[in-house]
Parts: C-alpha cells; structure tokens; sequence
C-alpha cells in the first residue's frame, strides 16, 4: 500500500518586504537634519507643478518692473531708457524679490490649513527641517527672478560696470535680505493661517516700502518728511547697496552693512519666533 506523499516546505520562506519593514526591533535610522531639510525643500518646489502661479509671479513680476518703468518713465527722469536703466535695475531686482517672498508664506499658511503641517510635525525628524526647507525653496525662486532681472536688463542694453563680481555680490545680498523676509512671512503665517490673508498683510507691508523708497527716483527729489522714511527704509538700503555693488560705486560699504544689519535682525527676531509658534502650534 502506498503513502502519500511528504509535502515539502521550501527551504527558506518567503517574506514581505512590508512586513520586513513593518517587523517589531527593527532600527531604522532617523533622518538627518540636511537630509530632511532637503526633502522638504524639494517637497516646496514640486508643489509648483500643482500651483504654478508662485512660479509665474516669479518671473513677471520682474519683467513687468523692469520693462514697463524703463520705458515709461526713463526718459522722464535721466533723459534716456539707457541711463535710466543703470540706476533703475539694481532696484527693481531688489524690489522684485521681496515682493515674491510673500509667497513662501501663504504656501506654509496652506500646509497648515490643509492638515499637513500637522502629518509633517509628527514625523520623526528635525522640528526645524520643515521651516528650513521652505527656505531652500525659497532661495531657488529668488536665484531664478534675479537671473530673469539680470539676463533681461542685459538684454535691454545694460552693462555692470561691477562685472560677474559685483552682480554675484548683489544678488547674493539681495537673496539674504529676501530669506529673511521669509522668516516674517512664515511667521505671519503661523499666526494667520490664511493665505489670502498672509499676501493681504505682505502687500500692505511691502508696498509702501517698495515705493518709497531710493529704487525709482532720487531722494532728493521728495518732500522731507518723505526722505525721512526712506532713509530708515531697509529696502531702500538693498537697492543701494546692490546698485553700488553692480554699477561699481564708491560709498557702498555704508548701505551694504546697513542692508546686512537689516537682513540680520529681522531674522534673528523671526527665526526664532518662527520655530517657536510651529512647536507650540496644535
């Protein structure tokens, strides 16, 4: 009579990777501070894919500033677009970027309003990683406006007399001065988490600093209440510095410091409150 036959087991069982990963006293290694940083910035620039309006801003907002006031008001003020150019570009660079930081900040207002700000404050990483990374984000659109301002100011007939030296210096100044502004706005944002509110708030800051200020016209041609306020204006101070260092003028080194005393201070009193409001939030 015959036996059945012995059923086999293969000689090493197959496993899941999901339960592999999922396995009770398995170490997996916590993300790093850079690296989670990093993803989180490339996090921020993928979400223009699904909102290409941050993208679009970057770009026509420094196109329309520089085309539409050199040749509207070039002649006026220095008797040609040309002219007016040199003095005009170094400040609708500095004007454009701090009008696209605002975006950063509506752009965290979201996150925390659609609920993944509070997924990502449960991950097991660096607190400051998301806040970091937005600002890695942040930095490429401004490098980005800078080179649209800058390939179309030489486009138009401009000449740095500063050289490749002295437009990197600028943008490089401007940049910082735009991260900080980031920190305000981020800070806005976790106070206000609206962003159509946090833009509402931008505009009405930077506004009036952008207009009153040293980027379009002399000082001296304003009344003196008015050249009181843009000589405390911080603005006023990046776009001077950055024209100095770009058109290679004597004097700088005053607004330059100023520029990044600014820069310092407003980022000092933000970062802080920055990651302070996203620890304490929820």
């Amino acid at each position: 009579m015959s036996t059945p036959a012995a059923v086999t087991r293969p000689a090493a069982a197959r496993t899941d990777p999901i339960d592999s990963l999922l396995a009770t006293g398995r170490q997996h290694r916590r993300a790093g501070a850079l690296a989670a940083s990093a993803t989180f910035g490339r996090r921020a620039m993928l979400k223009i894919k699904h909102d290409p309006k941050q993208l679009v801003d970057s770009v026509a907002i420094p196109i329309l500033f520089t085309v539409l006031f050199t040749y509207l008001f070039g002649g006026a003020v220095s008797g040609s677009p040309g002219d007016y150019l040199t003095f005009l570009l170094p400040g609708t660079l500095s004007m454009s970027i701090a009008i696209v930081t605002m975006y950063g900040g509506a752009r965290l207002a979201k996150d925390v309003t659609t609920g993944a700000f509070d997924r990502f404050r449960s991950l097991s990483v660096w607190r400051g990683a998301f806040v970091v990374g937005g600002l890695l984000s942040d930095a490429a659109r401004y490098l980005f406006a800078s080179g649209i301002v800058v390939v179309l100011g030489l486009i138009m007939g401009y000449r740095p007399e500063g050289g490749a030296p002295g437009v990197l210096a600028a943008v490089a100044l401007i940049v910082a001065f735009g991260l900080s502004l980031s920190l305000l706005w981020a800070t806005v944002a976790l106070l206000v988490p609206d962003p159509a509110v946090v833009i509402s708030i931008a505009n009405v800051v930077l506004m009036p600093l952008s207009f009153a200020s040293n980027i379009f016209v002399q000082p001296s041609t304003m009344p003196g209440w008015l050249q009181a306020f843009v000589e405390v204006n911080p603005l006023s101070h990046v776009a001077a510095a950055a024209r100095g260092l770009m058109n290679n003028d004597g004097g700088t080194g005053g607004s330059v410091a100023w520029s990044l005393i600014a820069t310092a201070a407003i980022a000092a009193v933000c970062a802080p409150l920055a990651l302070h409001l996203y620890n304490k939030r929820g």
